[in-house]
């Protein structure tokens, strides 16, 4: 069946199914999900156990190496290493690139069933497997700023402002960071306590039995079912401090807590995690999307509820934003809009030089149906807008025209012999449709490799081969039957015989008449041509070498981080006192102001542990007092390398003792991208190996924060 025939005999129904394709794709484009990635699989869990008081030898020895032996069991193990610390084990567990992602549940159930059944682990050292919202970007920050107010009653306003984000429909979870948690603390003299008769473990006996929490049981009366609550429990402080406690050898004399001890409600000291925001103490908010919404929408909606708050919110409570996704990927949209707009545009002046205005409207129309198509059939099978697939769609836009070009020169070439209209445009359709699709195949496989990837990375650059791939096939198909039927409804052609040949003409016939000069030449010398190509051919390898790889760039976002390690043990004071003076630093010399325009407009710091992940190259790692991680927004993308020069040459200027890295994100995801591992029974010994090998390593070209994962040394 000739399709170019069908489309021109029942034009009618081409049009329909062409507006059909158009409506469609429009209404697609507007519920395709949106957000930075495609998804992809997290073969990763972490073990963590905390082991309270023991140094790292101990947890090493005792918890982390025994957790690996158990791990090791697992027949789909590709990977597992552990990190001690003072007090606390975590062991990180990676499964082999076959696992697919409906079989991860059950071998992570099984993982947790072989932790549970351990015995030979410290009294009350219990293994955590955490596998649940690993990879999970929080893309969205809000931030809670205070200027006088406790984290109480932060934490009362946060909490309202949590109910209201995750009632939004495209939020799946919100996340508090930088809540201080109260307790109510007893302190007492251990010298007074016993000329009492008392003991610190027989007073915390007795306050713990006389805080009533368990249920009183239950009454049947008549038809109805009592239920007894039992009094005893604490409602307030002074009703701890009003408690009787039996003193004395026989217990027969009773005094008021509060009168042999100090009773006070306060923060847990030291604190986990500390956030400020522009050095303001804060308390910060991360919204997560549900899987297959749109990250923009959301944004919007988390704008108005920030525009709300901001209203109702007392003086001395500020509610920002932090982190930004959403305006990162709607400005990636934009751009694309753009890219498509500008490609209609060159396409089109192009073709009216050299074909006419009639020929360039005509292949001009392909690049917008085309395009449309692509999103309607991506809407249909699920796949929606983020960096990878924008980028598929923009490398595209430079392939799929070549269709129409081939198809309406052809045409028109007939059309000039004298051959009649529908006749051209039906015999160009036999002549073109399999050289056409082997070409557009031909394409489409270079990028194969990218979707047949097992691995994680073939999850997130596998959608280009498939949106290529869509586009391409769209575009053949448009361009035998619309573009055809286009060719011949609209276009006009004077045979050959009759023509007389424009200025255009003249100059296409002087470059024809060049280059058939050029061809002779080379026949004429085909040995020297060849031995030429050779040549060019070395020397492009040669220079091959010198272009840098990197297989994902930095991203654009107009972000920095810092992240600060401290000597492991370093009191959390001291960690925010160094994170204190990186924040002056920047607010003296980096922030923009109405005469300084460029520069660092605000920033985050989180002081004991990072934040939820808010994008794909950082992942939040376990509470450590020694670390901190700052999130700053520059003004635009440009000034981030100007930004890590200067933040870095300070900080390595004047904290000598810390590990401090300042850097851009990573698109590609987070990590060092070199690592040596050194392994051995001596820790001694294996110190003296890395300072070794750091030092060599320091020494060579292109190498920046050099480091172990001991972190550094005091």
């Amino acid at each position: 069946m000739n399709l170019a025939q069908f489309s021109i005999d029942k034009n009618r129904i081409t049009f329909m199914v062409l507006a059909t394709i158009v409506l469609m794709g429009l209404v697609m484009y507007s519920g395709l999900s949106r957000d930075s990635m495609p998804p992809y699989t997290v073969r990763v869990a972490t073990v963590v156990s905390v082991f309270p008081g023991a140094s790292p030898e101990r947890v090493e020895q005792l918890v982390s190496d025994k957790i690996e032996k158990i791990v090791q069991e697992l027949p789909e193990l590709k990977e597992v290493n552990s990190t001690s610390r003072t007090g606390l084990s975590v062991v990180s567990v990676i499964l082999k690139d076959e696992v697919r992602q409906n079989k991860m549940q059950a071998v992570w159930d099984r993982l947790r069933r072989k932790l549970n059944s351990m015995q030979d682990l410290p009294q009350g050292v219990i293994p955590n497997l955490n596998d649940d919202g690993i990879g999970d970007v929080y893309g969205i920050v809000v931030g809670l700023t205070s200027d006088g107010y406790s984290y109480a009653e932060m934490k009362n306003y946060a909490d309202n402002i949590k109910d209201d984000l995750i009632k939004l429909s495209d939020a799946a979870k919100v996340t508090l960071g930088g809540i201080q948690d109260e307790r109510v603390f007893i302190e007492f003299d251990n010298t007074r306590l016993k000329s009492y008769g008392l003991s610190s473990s027989k007073l915390q006996q007795i306050i713990s039995t006389t805080n009533i929490l368990s249920s009183g049981g239950q009454i049947n009366v008549g038809d109805e079912r009592i239920i007894l609550e039992p009094t005893g429990n604490f409602n307030s402080i002074e009703d701890i401090k009003e408690m009787l406690i039996p003193v004395g050898t026989s217990g027969s004399q009773l005094v008021k807590l509060g009168d042999i001890t100090t009773i006070k409600k306060a923060y847990i000291d030291p604190p986990t995690q500390i956030v400020k925001i522009d050095g303001k103490s804060a308390v910060s908010l991360h919204v997560n999307l549900k899987k297959g919404a749109n990250i923009i929408k959301l944004g919007e909606a988390v704008n108005n509820i920030v525009m709300q708050w901001k209203e109702k919110l007392p003086v001395g409570l500020e509610l920002t934003r932090v982190s930004s996704l959403d305006n990162y990927i709607d400005n990636k949209i934009s751009n694309f809009i753009s890219n498509l707009l500008q490609s209609i545009g060159i396409v089109l002046i192009v073709m009216l030089i050299f074909l006419g205005i009639r020929t360039g409207l005509v292949i001009a129309s392909l690049i917008p149906i085309v395009t449309i198509m692509t999103l309607m059939i991506m809407g249909v099978i699920g796949m929606g807008l983020n960096q990878v697939t924008l980028a598929a769609l923009i490398m595209a836009l430079g392939m799929l025209v070549d269709n129409a070009i081939v198809v309406a020169e052809t045409i028109m070439v007939k059309m000039e012999q004298g051959i009649d209209k529908k006749k051209a445009a039906v015999d160009a359709f036999s002549e073109l449709w399999m050289p056409l699709l082997i070409s557009t195949l031909t394409t489409s496989a270079a990028f194969l490799a990218f979707y047949m990837s097992p691995t994680t990375m073939g999850d997130i650059v596998g959608p280009i081969f498939v949106v290529i791939t869509i586009a391409l096939m769209s575009s053949w198909i448009i361009a035998l039957t619309v573009i055809t039927m286009f060719c011949y409804l609209f276009l006009k052609v004077e045979s050959k015989s009759i023509k007389k040949p424009g200025l255009i003409d003249r100059i296409i016939n002087k470059l024809k008449n060049y280059y058939k000069d050029l061809i002779l030449i080379a026949l004429t010398n085909k040995w020297k041509v060849i031995v030429g190509i050779f040549i060019v051919f070395f020397m492009s390898l040669y220079g091959f070498t010198k272009v840098d790889f990197v297989f994902f760039p930095d991203s654009d976002r107009n972000m920095i981080t810092i992240d600060v390690n401290l000597p492991l043990g370093t009191k959390i004071e001291s960690t925010k006192e160094v994170v204190r003076k990186i924040e002056q630093y920047m607010l003296d010399s980096l922030k923009t102001s109405e005469n300084k325009p460029l520069g660092i407009t605000d920033w985050s710091s989180y002081v004991g542990q990072g934040p939820e992940s808010y994008d794909l190259g950082y992942a939040q790692d376990e509470a450590n007092s020694s670390y901190a991680h700052i999130l700053v927004n520059t003004s635009s993308f440009n000034e981030n390398n100007i930004m890590i020069k200067k933040l870095d040459r300070y900080t390595f200027e004047n904290f000598p003792n810390a590990d401090i890295k300042v850097g851009a994100l990573s698109a590609g995801g987070g990590g060092t991208p070199i690592e040596i591992k050194v392994s051995g029974s001596d820790p001694d010994e294996l110190a003296k190996i890395s300072e070794t090998i750091k030092t060599k390593l320091s020494k060579t070209l292109g190498t920046k924060n050099v480091k172990d994962d001991w972190g550094p040394k005091r």
